[in-house]
């Protein structure tokens, strides 16, 4: 738990409604990081015009070790505790993560203020030399840095040779055109914000690699117990049909134990008046799979969620999470 008060960050004055004077932003160094927390600058610039907002760039655990697979190093938590740190210290007001970056349970004294409108969530098929999964040959071999759609792709092209990918988005893409994949998985969000949409060969549909929980979709995170005006500042560039797909998203993986060592899917629409949420979880081999889908209000996300887990554990998900216990 998060005890320390925010310590170099002036006060603002004033009651909750007060604009804010100055507001610094917390971020990985990637490019991609950086076009995201910019993407929230121009946002909360727009909202308040009379304001300095600054980007606050850090280095993080998660980005510095690119030599093993990130299950094997942390998880997703490697991406954010350097972000936390500036939030927990004063140096930074929020910070802004790709919620499925985001470990499914936040640490003691933090929070998820806002989550924002969900940009593609599928995953985009990558090449230079073929044009989708299904045309690549025998002994092909693909690069992804997800254990979900490492499964998914074990389990629907068992021909194919999977290699772990780590790096940055420029440096897989590196990777890829220096012939060391036949194809790569990225998600298609990330190409298009940074204007490589025109790589992407395919895009993969849910049907056959449902996303992770949260793809596509931003993230604010503020430190709790900080000046209430900063959960007002970044209130309205929440989106509810977002915000309620990706909590029911989040409550079916935090039911499963979801992290980066569990080969897990959960993606959640509106359908008029319901929300539908699909998941699956599976072995890393891809041979063992439980999946299901329900259906119920907006409303009830977070236990939409909880309820299609549990119908998953009686299908053989607590079977496959027990074997991934026991292999770690």
């Amino acid at each position: 738990m998060v005890e320390s008060a925010p310590l170099a960050l002036p006060a603002l004055p004033g009651s909750c409604m007060s604009p804010p004077a100055h507001i610094v932003i917390a971020s990985r160094e990637s490019r991609l990081a950086l076009w995201q927390a910019g993407h929230i600058r121009n946002r909360l610039a727009e909202l308040h015009p009379g304001a300095r907002i600054e980007i606050l760039g850090i280095s993080t655990k998660g980005d510095r070790i690119l030599d093993r697979p990130l299950a094997e190093i942390g998880g997703k938590g490697l991406f954010i505790k350097e972000l936390e740190a500036a939030l927990a210290e004063g140096r930074a007001h929020l910070a802004v993560h790709s919620m499925k970056d985001m470990p499914m349970e936040m640490p003691d004294g933090f929070s998820i203020a806002a989550i924002c409108a969900r940009a593609d969530p599928r995953d985009a098929f990558v090449s230079n030399r073929h044009a989708s999964l299904a045309a690549l040959p025998a002994k092909a071999v693909v690069g992804t840095s997800s254990l979900r759609r490492e499964a998914l792709l074990r389990n629907r092209y068992p021909h194919l040779v999977i290699r772990s990918l780590r790096g940055n988005l420029e440096t897989r893409l590196k990777k890829l055109d220096d012939g060391q994949y036949d194809a790569i998985i990225l998600a298609a969000a990330g190409l298009t914000r940074l204007g490589l949409a025109g790589r992407i060969r395919a895009l993969i549909s849910p049907e056959e690699s449902l996303p992770a929980p949260g793809q596509g979709a931003l993230g604010i995170e503020i430190l709790d117990g900080a000046d209430p005006d900063i959960r007002h500042w970044t209130t309205p560039l929440g989106d509810p049909e977002t915000t309620c797909c990706v909590q029911a998203e989040r409550a079916f993986s935090r039911a499963l134990g979801g992290s980066c060592q569990v080969p897990l899917g959960g993606y959640a629409v509106l359908r008029g008046e319901q929300l539908w949420l699909r998941g699956f979880v599976a072995s890393p081999d891809g041979r063992d799979k439980a999946e299901g889908e329900i259906l119920g209000g907006p409303q009830m996300a977070e236990d939409l969620g909880r309820q299609l887990a549990e119908r998953l554990k009686a299908r053989g998900a607590d079977a496959i999470l027990a074997r991934l216990a026991q292999a770690r």
